[in-house]
C-alpha cells in the first residue's frame, strides 16, 4: 500500500503505511523486509525533496540488509546505487562520484544487472561532469550507457543518459546537438510514461532553445498539471476504496457478532432440550430399574450364595494346582539338578571314592522319591510336618547345593530367634525361596559365591541372599518360572520382596517377613490349615 501511495505522490499516506509495516516486521525480526521498508522510506523522502533524510534511510536499509544474511547481490547493488543517487540529489558530487565508483568496481555487476549498471554509470558520469572532472571520461561513460540500453532494448533507461549527454554537449558549446539529444530524451520519456524525466527534459529544452522556450514551458505546465490531476484522482479513488473497505470490515464485524449471538442462542436451546430429554429418559429408566430390582430381590441372595461357592471352589482349585506346580519346580527339580551335575562328572570315573559318591547319589535319588511322596502327602495338608528343625533343614539344603555344584556358600542366622516356633507357612515358603534362589545361582547366574543370612529385624525377619553371578536387568526381559515362584511365595506370607541386580554385578534378594510364632506343632498345623 505504501508503494502504491508513493507512486502517485501521496507521500504522507505512504510514510504512514510503511511505518505501520515496519512495526510488524520489527516484531517478527524479519531484517530483509525491514530493509525493504527503509528503502521505500528513502524513496519517499527523496520524493518530498529531503535528500538528507533519504540518505539516512538508505544507509539504515543497508545495515539491515547486512544483518539479514541475504546472499542477493542485486539488493546490495540497488542499495549502493540509492545512496549514490541521494548524494547526487544533494549536489554532493564528490561523495556521489565516490559511491558510484565503489559500485561499478564489482566485476559481476555489469553482466548480472545491465539495467542498473547503466543507471550507475550515467549517475557517475553526471557526478564527474558537475564536479568539473574529465569531460572525455563523462562522454565515454554516457556513450557506454546508451550502447548497453540499445543492445538490451532498455528504452525506459535511455532518457537519462541522453539528457545528461545533452547537458555535456551544451557545456561544450554544441547547442544544436544538445537540443537534438534533449528532444530525443523527452520523446523517449514521453513514450515510456516517465513523467519525472519528461519534466526534466522539457526544463532543459527551455534553457537550450530560447526560440521555442515558450512552447516547451507551456508543454511543461500542461504535463505538470496533468500529472497532478491524475495523482489527485488516484489519491481520491484510493481514499474512497479504503473508506468503503473500512465500512465493509465494520459491517462484517457486526454480522459476525450477530452470528455469534444467534449461534450461542441456538446452542443454548439445543443444550437445554438435550438436557431435558436426558432427564426424562433417566427418570423413566430409573423407575424401570426399581421395578426390576424388586422382582430380583427374592432370587438375589440365592444367586450370590451359588456364585460365592463356585468362586471359592475355582479359587481353591487354582491355588492347589499352583502350589503343586511350585513344589514340583522348587523341590524335585532343584534336587535332580544337583544330582545331574555331580553324576555328569562321575560317569567316567571308577575309583572307590567315585563309586562311594555314586552310592550317595543313589541315596539322594531315594530322597527325591521321598520328596515326591511328601508332595503327595501335602495334598492332604500334611507337608508342614516336615520342618521339625527349620535351621537344620536350611543347612542341609545349602550344604547339598554347595557339594553338588561347587559353589561356595555361607549361611548365618540369628540364634535368638525361635525358628521352630515360626508359623509353618513361613517356614515352608522361606525354605522354598532359598531353594529356588540357590537353584537360579547354579543354572543361570554362574555364581562362585553365595551368602545367605536370616536375621531378626524388629518385628520382622529379614532373609538376604547375595551372589556374585552374572546378574540381569530387573526392568527388562521375561521373568522365568523360578522368579515368579519366589514372588508368589513372598506374597503368600505377606513378605516384602526386593531384588537388586545389574548385568555383571551379581544379584541381591531381600525378603522382609512379618514374624508369626506358635506354641506347638499341633497349633502350627491348625494355623496352616486355617490360612
Amino acid at each position: 500500500m505504501g508503494r502504491i501511495q508513493d507512486s502517485y505522490k501521496d507521500y504522507l499516506g505512504a510514510e504512514i503505511s510503511i511505518t505501520s509495516a515496519l512495526k510488524i516486521f520489527d516484531e517478527l525480526g524479519d531484517d530483509l523486509r525491514i530493509h525493504n521498508c527503509y528503502n521505500v522510506l528513502g524513496v519517499i523522502a527523496n520524493g518530498i525533496g529531503d535528500s538528507q533524510k533519504s540518505l539516512e534511510y538508505y544507509k539504515k536499509a543497508g545495515e539491515y540488509l547486512n544483518t539479514s544474511g541475504s546472499s542477493n547481490n542485486r539488493l546490495s547493488w540497488i542499495n549502493q546505487n540509492n545512496i549514490a543517487s541521494a548524494f547526487l540529489n544533494m549536489e554532493n558530487y564528490p561523495k556521489a562520484k565516490e559511491s558510484y565508483q565503489e559500485l561499478i568496481t564489482d566485476e559481476e555487476f555489469k553482466d548480472k544487472d545491465p539495467e542498473l549498471y547503466t543507471k550507475s554509470i550515467s549517475g557517475l558520469a553526471y557526478s564527474i561532469f558537475k564536479s568539473g572532472g574529465n569531460q572525455d571520461k563523462v562522454e565515454s561513460l554516457l556513450q557506454e550507457a546508451i550502447e548497453i540500453n540499445n543492445s538490451n532494448e532498455q528504452l525506459y533507461e535511455m532518457a537519462r543518459p541522453k539528457q545528461y549527454y545533452a547537458e555535456l554537449l551544451a557545456s561544450k558549446g554544441d547547442t544544436s546537438q544538445a537540443i537534438q539529444l534533449a528532444q530525443e530524451s523527452y520523446a523517449i520519456a514521453k513514450e515510456t510514461y516517465n513523467n519525472d524525466r519528461s519534466l526534466e527534459a522539457l526544463m532543459l529544452l527551455t534553457k537550450l532553445d530560447p526560440a521555442n522556450g515558450s512552447t516547451y514551458a507551456d508543454d511543461y505546465y500542461k504535463l505538470n498539471e496533468t500529472i497532478k490531476e491524475e495523482e489527485r484522482t488516484k489519491r481520491d479513488k484510493f481514499a474512497r476504496i479504503r473508506m468503503e473497505t473500512d465500512e465493509i470490515i465494520e459491517k462484517n464485524e457486526i454480522l459476525t457478532q450477530e452470528k455469534q449471538v444467534w449461534v450461542g442462542a441456538a446452542f443454548a436451546l439445543i443444550l437445554f432440550g438435550t438436557a431435558f430429554l436426558i432427564i426424562v429418559t433417566l427418570y423413566i429408566n430409573n423407575n424401570r430399574l426399581k421395578f426390576r430390582q424388586k422382582q430380583q430381590e427374592s432370587n438375589q441372595e440365592i444367586y450370590n450364595l451359588m456364585l460365592s461357592q463356585q468362586g471359592k471352589f475355582e479359587e481353591g482349585k487354582q491355588l492347589e494346582q499352583k502350589r503343586i506346580s511350585e513344589e514340583l519346580h522348587d523341590g524335585i527339580l532343584g534336587e535332580m539338578l544337583g544330582i545331574r551335575l555331580i553324576l555328569s562328572g562321575l560317569n567316567e570315573r571308577e575309583d572307590p571314592a567315585s563309586i562311594a559318591q555314586r552310592a550317595e547319589l543313589i541315596e539322594k535319588l531315594r530322597e527325591v522319591e521321598e520328596e515326591i511322596r511328601t508332595i503327595s502327602h501335602e495334598l492332604n495338608n500334611a507337608s508342614y510336618e516336615k520342618f521339625h528343625n527349620f535351621i537344620v533343614s536350611l543347612e542341609d539344603l545349602i550344604d547339598g547345593i554347595q557339594n553338588s555344584s561347587g559353589i561356595s556358600c555361607s549361611f548365618t542366622f540369628d540364634d535368638k530367634v525361635s525358628w521352630d516356633n515360626l508359623l509353618g507357612d513361613i517356614k515352608i515358603n522361606a525354605y522354598r525361596i532359598v531353594q529356588e534362589a540357590l537353584k537360579n545361582c547354579v543354572k543361570h547366574a554362574k555364581s562362585q559365591y553365595v551368602d545367605i543370612s536370616f536375621e531378626s529385624f524388629g518385628k520382622n525377619l529379614k532373609l538376604t541372599i547375595v551372589d556374585d553371578g552374572v546378574g540381569f536387568d530387573v526392568n527388562k526381559g521375561k521373568r522365568g518360572i523360578g522368579l515368579r515362584n519366589i514372588i508368589s511365595r513372598s506374597k503368600k506370607i505377606h513378605a516384602k520382596l526386593d531384588i537388586d541386580s545389574k548385568k555383571g554385578k551379581g544379584t541381591t534378594i531381600i525378603v522382609t517377613i512379618p514374624a508369626t510364632y506358635i506354641d506347638s506343632d499341633v497349633a502350627e498345623r491348625k494355623e496352616v490349615l486355617n490360612t
